[in-house]
C-alpha cells in the first residue's frame, strides 16, 4: 500500500489554517506598531521630564535670587 503523502500530494491549505496564519501576521504587526508607539511615548515623556526639571530649577533660582536680594537690601 503506498504512503498517504505520496498518494495525496502536498498538504492541503484549509481555510481555518489560513485564518490562523493571517491572525498571527496581524498580531505581529499590531505588536510592532505598539512597540513603535511606546517608543514615541517614552521619548515624549523624557522631553517632558527635562522641561519639568528646567521649570523646577528656574523657580528655585528665582526664589534664591529674591532671598539674596532681600539679604542685600537689609545689610547695606
Amino acid at each position: 500500500m503506498p504512503d498517504d503523502k505520496s498518494r495525496y500530494g502536498a498538504p492541503f491549505a484549509c481555510a481555518p489554517g489560513m485564518r490562523i496564519e493571517a491572525q498571527e501576521r496581524l498580531s505581529a504587526l499590531q505588536f510592532a506598531q505598539l512597540n513603535t508607539q511606546l517608543g514615541k511615548i517614552e521619548v515624549m515623556m523624557e522631553r517632558l521630564e527635562r522641561r519639568l526639571w528646567l521649570t523646577v530649577y528656574g523657580v528655585v533660582a528665582v526664589i534664591l535670587a529674591q532671598a539674596f536680594q532681600s539679604i542685600l537690601n537689609v545689610a547695606p
